[in-house]
């Protein structure tokens, strides 16, 4: 393994973290880290002081070149688009703020931001780069991206999960739920369901799926309880986004993730993704680091 190689190897998980939490896609990620490995095998190695710093403006150049180009496909998407979601390893739920960062309410929230907002604030908020950094990879001055920082900074907080929950607070609040849904009992169902919780489906007018929000306990129960009427053969609990999810499996194979937003002991919002070309790398963990 050269030297090049090794140096980048070093750092993938970092760059495919910060091109994911800019994009929420892996896909989109991983073509970004293709377009960085080429600019990076091309540049003299011994020009560069701090490869890793390096490394993620190239990233965050390259992601904020990608988000630009994707932005009219994502004003044609079919119904709610939801961020694709990932297998993730037992640690990414283990550092909170890495896990908060990644989960689908979050990159929800970062969908919201303009694709210069979003860099700053992943930069910035996430992986505590210095504004000097950001401003080379942004092509601003350091005032300039403090100004950013802020207002994305203030965005973000009145958009964000009203409060973070341990990873064992999770866990309990999921286990209820699947209990209820598990069981029929729609009493517990509605028990464990804020009222105003939303249900989004993203089938990307490839799977059925609701082309609106579902809102209220009431209509996501009857929704919920329909589902479980449906084609789901089997189901199993992963962790995906650095939280607990449910995988539901068709004769056909992987049908739909579902990933939760909890928040004071209830439910406040449920992500089901159908589009098959966003459950392509549900088969294997992806590791995501700061």
């Amino acid at each position: 393994m050269t030297g090049a190689t090794e140096t980048f190897v070093r750092h993938r998980n970092l760059l495919f973290t910060v091109a994911y939490e800019m994009l929420g896609s892996a896909v989109d990620a991983e073509d970004v880290l293709q377009e960085t490995w080429l600019r990076w095998a091309e540049v003299d190695q011994e020009s560069v002081r701090e490869p890793r710093a390096y490394l993620v403006r190239v990233t965050t150049r390259l992601a904020l070149n990608r988000m630009r180009t994707t932005a009219r496909r994502r004003e044609a998407y079919v119904g709610p688009w939801l961020p694709e979601p990932l297998l993730t390893v037992p640690d990414v739920a283990e550092d909170v703020e890495l896990a908060d960062s990644v989960s689908t309410a979050m990159l929800l929230v970062l969908e919201t931001l303009t694709p210069t907002e979003r860099a700053v604030f992943v930069l910035r908020e996430v992986f505590d780069v210095g504004y000097d950094e950001i401003a080379d990879a942004v092509g601003k001055t350091p005032a300039a991206v403090r100004q950013v920082a802020h207002r994305a900074r203030s965005h973000v907080e009145s958009r964000r999960p009203r409060a973070r929950v341990t990873p064992g607070e999770q866990e309990a609040v999921f286990a209820r739920f699947l209990e209820a849904a598990a069981t029929g009992d729609l009493q517990s169902l509605m028990d464990v369901l804020a009222p105003d919780v939303v249900l989004l489906t993203d089938g990307g007018g490839i799977r059925k799926a609701a082309l609106q929000p579902i809102c209220g306990a009431d209509k996501v129960v009857r929704f919920l309880t329909a589902v479980a009427g449906g084609g789901a053969e089997s189901a199993d609990v992963v962790e995906v986004n650095g939280g607990p999810a449910l995988r539901l499996f068709s004769a056909e194979g992987l049908d739909t993730v579902g990933t939760f937003l909890i928040e004071d002991g209830l439910v406040t919002a449920i992500y089901f993704v159908r589009n098959p070309d966003k459950l392509r790398r549900l088969d294997r963990e992806t590791s995501l680091t700061r």
